[in-house]
């Protein structure tokens, strides 16, 4: 009776998948090992004893965490300067990044109603602004703030162009897949209606797609706050350089007080985010 209820060691193996699965795995690595090698990562440097030695000399700097008055003080003013910088620069984004969503995507196309193609020219000119959105979000803002900050000067103006123009090609491309995503049938009836554009896009396709649109967003916005303290260490302003200075003067105290912050900011965006998620979900 034993032997009737015992699950059985011969047979089928209980994964059939399982020679696919190891084989990508082999592939995989095949591929990664050369890449490895190709970027000279070598793991054994992480446990060298002399790398150790300095990472735990570095790590014992950052207690206790810098707190005296006017470095606080300090702090809340780079601080402030950095979410200005992320909010002013993906604002001009979105000034850009919206018309060019109307512009690329099909579905707001009112040329395509009656043939289901476009006409010559609309179709050159939806092309025309896809291969300007590549071009924008092909250049990170980091090596935009490079350029600008040998135009504009140092200082956040920089950072604020820069952001602006990398995160105007992202938000273009990204919006106008969520709207060809979305069912397009309420915007074909406002458009075969003699609807503009701006208005199928308010009221037949946005009720819909409101959502992810806000959550990408301020996805984004956070994005755009992190990439401002990464610029700052080209001189584009704000925590970062800051941040820059500390380390070149080997604080470790406000090295741990920027991070501090700049954490509770990364946390901040993702609480607004989930807060604006449920509001429109």
């Amino acid at each position: 009776m034993l032997s009737n209820t015992l699950p059985s060691t011969e047979g089928p193996h209980p994964d059939p998948a399982w020679r696919g699965r190891v084989t990508l795995a082999v592939l995989g690595l095949a591929l990664l090992w050369p890449m490895m090698v190709a970027s000279e990562f070598k793991p054994s440097i992480l446990f060298d004893w002399q790398s150790l030695n300095a990472t735990g000399r570095f790590l014992a700097s950052f207690v206790p965490p810098a707190h005296s008055p006017e470095f606080l003080l300090m702090l809340l003013r780079e601080t402030w300067q950095t979410i200005a910088i992320a909010t002013a620069g993906l604002t001009l984004a979105l000034l850009g990044a919206i018309p060019a969503t109307l512009l690329i995507t099909e579905k707001m196309s009112i040329s395509r109603l009656g043939t289901g193609r476009m006409r010559p020219i609309t179709a050159l000119v939806r092309q025309v602004v896809r291969w300007l959105l590549v071009l924008l979000r092909s250049v990170p803002e980091l090596v935009w703030a490079l350029l600008l900050v040998r135009i504009v000067g140092l200082g956040p103006a920089a950072g604020v162009m820069a952001i602006a123009l990398t995160y105007c090609g992202m938000l273009g491309k990204v919006y106008a897949e969520i709207l060809e995503s979305t069912d397009a049938q309420a915007s074909n009836a406002l458009l075969a209606n003699g609807s503009s554009r701006l208005t199928a896009l308010l009221y037949g396709v946005l009720p819909e797609a409101a959502a992810e649109l806000v959550s990408y967003t301020v996805y984004r916005w956070e994005c755009a706050i992190r990439g401002s303290v990464v610029m700052g260490f080209v001189g584009a302003g704000g925590l970062g350089q800051r941040m820059d200075e500390s380390m070149k003067m080997l604080s470790g105290g406000e090295v741990s007080s920027m991070l501090l912050v700049f954490m509770l900011l990364v946390a901040g965006a993702d609480a607004v985010s989930r807060q604006l998620r449920k509001r429109l979900g």
